[in-house]
């Protein structure tokens, strides 16, 4: 692609997204649909005048990890920690329920290869992190006690999601159980998770010390994004998601991030404040680019809405991706269960991390073309319905 075509793409791209996304938030609808919509208007899916291309998913990238840079620098770590016994309960169930029922309804009732029912199992177990704590941030709600159980269940689904996902393409393209290499990245991800916010703290207290003594502006924002990138790619490179290392860098420069060795390394709330003011406008610019990258992912020519089989699975799959994350917030205690009801809720997005699933299965010649369509159709209802749910129920917690 020639630079000025990049050019105009990037400019549809940031345009249609901006005007959906007000267009949506002015009719009462989460901002985040408008962005998936754009990507669904622009790519092959309807007009067609935009495909994604390797820049764009960089540039997607960047607008995710600066998103949950900036969930992790607004999140009470306190509040995250005590809701880890809930996060994780959440989390794991949130991954065996749809990972059995999917790959045991697959194999049995629709009679899929056993290769093929692991795909779907693994589909059905991502959680998309970006599409819910989008909407908590379109509703005002990503400092509540909710929404840290949710982060946390979300952010836990991801890494197993990860590991879950080198285990099955492991068997599936050798056709044996290699524990050792699923086991090995588990392991770096775990040491990364330890290390990450120690590491980014005392490189936190290195911004503050030098801040103010730069003759060159742009000090704040050209050290912050520098920090995450460093992260995301240290977390890509022990085998873990790069928003990983984003949010680790995101909850180390906290307010309310302390280590044992306290006050020497906490955050300055001036440095805080200018972090935010310079931040803002960035992951304002690149968020929405990473939304219309998932809207573009979703190629709706693929589907065969003709096919009786294809509504038949569909439906199925669609009723367990719903059900299996939704009964696993009901192993919690909750004050009522409205907040029950809501973290359901928010677990159920598949997004980008489904279509990942979904489009390694494709790539490698495992999922067929009916069943690759099929998978497509359940990812685009469990990432659009659940934001609209969310707007609905979502008026605050129970106290």
């Amino acid at each position: 692609m020639e630079a000025h075509d990049f050019f105009l793409t990037l400019f549809l791209i940031l345009i249609v997204a901006r005007i959906l996304g007000e267009a949506f938030a002015r009719f009462g609808i989460p901002s985040v649909l408008g962005e998936l919509f754009a990507g669904v208007l622009l790519g092959s899916s309807i007009l067609g005048i935009v495909e994604p291309n390797e820049i764009l998913k960089i540039l997607a990238e960047i607008g995710i990890i600066l998103l949950l840079f900036e969930v992790g620098l607004e999140t009470d770590f306190t509040r995250l920690k005590n809701a880890g016994t809930k996060s994780l309960i959440v989390a794991l169930l949130g991954v065996i329920l749809p990972f059995s029922f999917g790959l045991l309804i697959a194999y049995y009732i629709f009679e899929f290869s056993f290769d093929i029912s692991l795909f779907v199992g693994g589909t059905l177990t991502a959680t998309s992190i970006g599409i819910t704590l989008r909407v908590l941030k379109d509703i005002h709600m990503e400092n509540t006690n909710i929404a840290q159980i949710v982060i946390g269940a979300a952010v836990i689904d991801d890494i197993i999601g990860i590991i879950l996902l080198v285990f099955i393409y492991d068997f599936s393209i050798s056709h044996e159980t290699n524990f050792k290499h699923t086991l090995s990245v588990a392991g770096m991800v775990m040491m990364f998770l330890v290390l990450a916010p120690i590491l980014a703290k005392s490189l936190s207290y290195m911004i503050h010390k030098f801040n103010g003594k730069d003759l060159v502006p742009g000090y704040i924002p050209t050290i912050i994004i520098s920090l995450i990138l460093l992260f995301a790619y240290l977390s890509h490179l022990v085998g873990a998601p790069a928003i990983l290392g984003s949010f680790a860098a995101g909850i180390a420069l906290s307010r309310r991030f302390f280590l044992p060795f306290g006050t020497f390394l906490s955050t300055n709330e001036i440095l805080l404040g200018e972090v935010q003011k310079s931040m803002t406008p960035i992951i304002q610019i690149f968020t929405p680019i990473f939304f219309v990258m998932v809207g573009l992912s979703m190629d709706l020519r693929v589907i065969d809405f003709s096919s009786s089989s294809f509504w038949i699975m569909g439906l199925s799959f669609i009723t367990i991706a719903f059900l299996t994350k939704f009964i696993g917030a009901f192993f919690i205690i909750q004050s009522c269960i409205r907040n029950n009801v809501i973290i359901g809720i928010s677990m159920i997005p598949r997004g980008e991390v489904g279509l990942i699933f979904a489009e390694m299965g494709r790539v490698n010649g495992i999922l067929p073309n009916d069943i690759y369509a099929m998978l497509i159709f359940v990812i685009i209802i469990t990432t659009v319905v659940p934001p609209f749910l969310l707007k609905k129920y979502f008026r605050g917690e129970c106290v």
